[in-house]
């Protein structure tokens, strides 16, 4: 149930006011939801013995309730009779002398003079003061000389948006008598009954709770939306650019330059900012100065890693962001990932898995991305090396979901690869589950009757992608949260780790393979990520099946890959498509290095006749299809001439050159021909052609693995 004191019961409007003012102290009164512990806080000082003088600092997002709290605190002492004074530091002059003016004013005083002799007459006073963000420079008067001739009764209420002056805590005498009070958003059972009595009906609580995290002035302009629709088309964020906009006027104060706004919407669309993101997005400003000022808005908040927003207001600057300009915010929000991206191919160790969390934040709006990630706990929980310690734990863990069969087949692979497991821990160093990863070079007799899940990849392989030499599988075998097996957690974000990684640290990665025990469930995210079912590479165990989804890292390589999931994550539409598709329709041929050395000599032969070039199986290649924009014959006749001109390069390979080039490029009628134009001898004419053949193989096949 709500947190609601009596003093706040829902007013009787019938009941006669003495003047309008009643009824509206009334009416806040009445719509002052929760802040149980606050109120009670002000009572407990309110009615304490004469020593315990106390002074309040309520700090927090602007629009989460510090003036209403404030307001009632001060309405409740008025109520009990003492003395209230109300100031608000935006009408304040930030002087000692712009000070006691007020304070005269509020007293109803001519004579500054007699301000602290009227209030040292006073047994007991309260004094609220507002918006003291703006009376920060007079910080160290109040504290050390005007709040020491209070009266020993009293309550001193401040409240502004940042946290208070590290001198409030750090001086000894203010300890006991210095409460400082975070102000925080509305619990959601509160949040739920202020929407209630605004009208909103119970079918929209939630999203508009989800859009407003209990945002006391978001709930209240949102409800008043809502409310007020006419339709029942739902709450949409997008659709109501005004509600955004005062929160957002509201949330933030003035921004400086256009730079200073790209940071803003910058922050508010990264997991956390750094100077050195800044550096990277923003074209027109100083990174330092920017992340300073960023540092300095209440509404942003500091951690280990860097900035990031309250989560209202990330929501607030997003929605108006991409509402007001959207071609300028797809644009930012490439510049971050491709910022992302260097992160994640130019680190290592943590550093890469934080920019690994980055990257997946980026997909929180996607309606399929967003499903299928845990984001509450990134940047809290990490992947680690399995050390010997965990592996009984990892045996007992996999026994315990998938039976005694599974647990000795884990054992098996922690004997064999212990360097593929990855765990995550929990805050007292406790396993909170993992992630298997295994390598696989060679079939292996041993392995395939070890484990069916590796017999039967092998078994795919073969039909759909075989192995070229030196190629390998990443199987990623087991992935298990000890609480929730294979249910939403931290470990599938460590396992979307993995399976991104391994791309990048196996050169000649061919396959990765991901196992379910419940495949039809994760349909839409491995559509999300490009993975087909593999129905030849599932398999049983104990009785119970599991499935596959494959990636073929030679169709499609880990750059185009990760450009393509770049534009998903920032699309608002669910991906379409068979996820139950088997590799088999993939655009891109593998070529084993033998036919891939056959399609090359005979590319060379037919250069000068496209449409026998038609014919050639290098046009499915890699090679070619990746590079492809004015077709595949034009391509391949362009990858075979600049193979050539590297030929030229070097004058111990001009002589191969030559013989390409009269034999191929520009003809001649026969090869005796060709060697008589060249002025050699015929065997040796041979022998060049053949060398310059080998080399043009070779620099294509190496194109060809690594892209």
């Amino acid at each position: 149930m709500p947190s609601r004191k009596v003093l706040l019961a829902k007013s009787d409007t019938s009941q006669p006011f003495d003047c309008l003012g009643d009824r509206l102290a009334a009416e806040r009164r009445r719509t002052l939801w929760g802040r149980e512990r606050e109120l009670t806080l002000f009572q407990s000082a309110l009615t304490g013995s004469p020593a315990s003088f106390s002074v309040l600092y309520v700090h927090g997002l602007g629009g989460v309730g510090k003036s209403a709290l404030l307001a009632e605190w001060a309405g409740e002492a008025g109520r009990a009779g003492g003395l209230v004074v109300r100031l608000d530091g935006r009408n304040i002059e930030a002087s000692p002398g712009g000070f006691l003016h007020a304070l005269a004013d509020a007293l109803g005083l001519d004579d500054v003079a007699s301000v602290l002799d009227r209030m040292s007459r006073e047994e007991s006073i309260v004094m609220t003061i507002d918006s003291y963000d703006a009376l920060i420079p007079l910080d160290p008067w109040l504290r050390e000389s005007f709040l020491p001739q209070l009266p020993a009764r009293g309550v001193v209420a401040i409240a502004g948006r940042s946290a208070p002056p590290v001198e409030w805590t750090s001086d000894p005498a203010f300890g006991p008598i210095f409460r400082p009070v975070a102000l925080r958003n509305l619990a959601a059972d509160d949040g739920r009954a202020l929407l209630s009595e605004r009208g909103v009906p119970e079918r929209e609580h939630a999203a508009v709770l989800r859009f407003t995290h209990g945002h006391p002035l978001a709930l209240v302009l949102v409800a008043d939306v809502v409310a007020n629709a006419g339709d029942d088309s739902g709450f949409k964020p997008e659709s109501t650019p005004n509600v955004v906009h005062a929160l957002l006027v509201r949330l933030i104060a003035t921004v400086p330059t256009p730079a200073h706004r790209k940071a803003l919407e910058t922050c508010a669309r990264s997991r956390v900012t750094t100077e050195a993101l800044l550096g990277a997005v923003i074209d027109d400003g100083d990174a330092h100065e920017l992340f300073e000022w960023l540092r300095g808005l209440s509404c942003i908040e500091h951690g280990a890693e860097g900035l990031f927003p309250h989560d209202l207001a990330r929501d607030v600057l997003d929605a108006d962001f991409r509402w007001r300009d959207p071609d300028g915010f797809l644009e930012l929000h490439r510049r971050i990932w491709r910022t992302v991206r260097q992160k994640v191919v130019s680190t290592t160790g943590r550093a890469r898995q934080r920019a690994f969390f980055d990257k997946l934040y980026l997909h929180r709006d996607n309606p399929t991305g967003g499903q299928f990630h845990d984001f509450p706990s990134l940047g809290t929980v990490y992947a680690q090396p399995a050390t010997e310690r965990d592996h009984a734990a990892i045996s007992d863990v996999v026994r315990r979901y998938e039976g005694r069969e599974s647990g000795q087949i884990a054992a098996y692979w922690l004997d064999r690869q212990p360097q593929a497991f990855a765990v995550a821990r929990g805050p007292s160093d406790e396993m909170l589950g993992f992630v298997a990863s295994l390598a696989l070079r060679e079939e292996s007799t041993e392995d395939c009757e070890a484990d069916p899940a590796i017999r039967a990849a092998w078994s795919f392989a073969r039909r759909w992608g075989r192995l070229r030499e030196g190629d390998q599988i990443v199987h990623h075998r087991f992935h298990i949260s000890c609480d929730r097996y294979q249910e939403m957690s931290p470990i599938f974000n460590l396992l979307s780790m993995r399976a991104t990684f391994a791309a990048i640290e196996h050169t000649r990665l061919a396959w990765s393979l991901v196992a379910f025990s419940d495949p039809a469930r994760w349909v839409p995210m491995m559509q999300y990520v490009n993975f087909k079912r593999a129905d030849e590479a599932a398999f049983t165990v104990g009785g119970r099946s599991y499935g596959v989804y494959a990636h073929d890292w030679r169709v499609e390589p880990w750059e185009p890959w990760w450009d393509q999931l770049g534009e998903r994550s920032i699309s608002p539409e669910p991906v379409t498509g068979d996820a139950n598709t088997t590799p088999q329709s993939a655009p891109v041929l593998v070529l084993s290095e033998q036919e891939f050395t056959a399609c090359v000599r005979q590319a060379l032969r037919d250069w000068t006749r496209p449409a026998a070039l038609a014919g050639n199986r290098l046009l499915q290649s890699r090679l070619v299809v990746h590079g492809a924009t004015d077709g595949g014959v034009p391509r391949l006749q362009a990858l075979l001439r600049e193979a050539l001109d590297t030929l030229n390069q070097s004058p111990r390979d001009e002589k191969f050159h030559r013989a390409l080039l009269y034999t191929y490029f520009q003809p001649s009628a026969t090869q005796e021909a060709a060697a008589e134009r060249l002025g050699l001898p015929f065997n040796t004419y041979r022998y060049h052609l053949a060398r310059g053949t080998d080399r043009i193989v070779e620099r294509l096949w190496g194109l060809e693995l690594t892209g």
